[in-house]
């Protein structure tokens, strides 16, 4: 997929708003790039497809009618804020929340956020660190294999929370790996940018 094929994918299902939102958000990421990793330097020419698109349709699988949304280890703002600025229009009343311990990151979110004219909190402290969230979505990219990851969200979810969680090539081994310790719901849903990956959307997850 092309960035041109990607700006228009979004800006097809957004608003004008969102997506201004969004270049300004782009354009703010490979700023601060220069001077903090905030992606990995190979992805920046596919910012759009890569990062973009790709967490942008996280959203999709979140509940309707969710109040609070935590991003686990959101480092540049994937997918945190990016769905926090489709939220804005999509979701009114969603609380979206980042965690990100690495202080240059958490201060390239808030301020990336206030410019983006969004209402998002910033935890600058570790995921083990933080008092129990009882959200009502979580999500993570690219943070840690999903058996760890459903420690975070036994953690951090509301009884009747949903994890999105964002998963590559070998996502079929660690749900297996995960399944080992934590009895969940899992719905395995294709990503739209990747062919070899998934979110998986985990419901009513307890350890075994």
């Amino acid at each position: 997929m092309t960035e041109d094929e990607a700006k228009a994918i979004l800006s097809a299902r957004v608003s004008r708003e969102t997506f201004t939102r969004l270049e300004l958000y782009a354009g703010l990421l490979i700023k601060w790039q220069k001077t903090i990793n905030l992606v990995s330097p190979a992805t920046l020419p596919q910012l759009w497809a890569r990062h973009m698109l790709d967490s942008a349709q996280v959203i999709d699988h979140a509940p309707q009618d969710a109040k609070t949304w935590l991003d686990l280890g959101s480092g540049g703002g994937f997918p945190g804020l990016v769905c926090a600025a489709i939220a804005a229009e999509s979701h009114p009343g969603l609380k979206i929340d980042l965690v990100e311990a690495d202080l240059r990151k958490a201060a390239f979110l808030r301020e990336t956020a206030r410019q983006m004219g969004l209402s998002v909190g910033v935890f600058s402290r570790r995921i083990e660190d933080l008092p129990p969230q009882s959200a009502d979505v979580i999500s993570a990219r690219a943070l840690a294999p999903l058996v760890t990851l459903c420690g975070y969200a036994h953690r951090h979810l509301s009884d009747t929370g949903v994890a999105l969680f964002q998963k590559g090539a070998r996502h079929a081994e660690e749900l297996e790996t995960a399944r080992q310790g934590w009895q969940m719901d899992v719905t395995v849903i294709p990503s739209v940018t990747d062919a070899e990956a998934v979110l998986f959307r985990i419901e009513d997850l307890t350890d075994v």
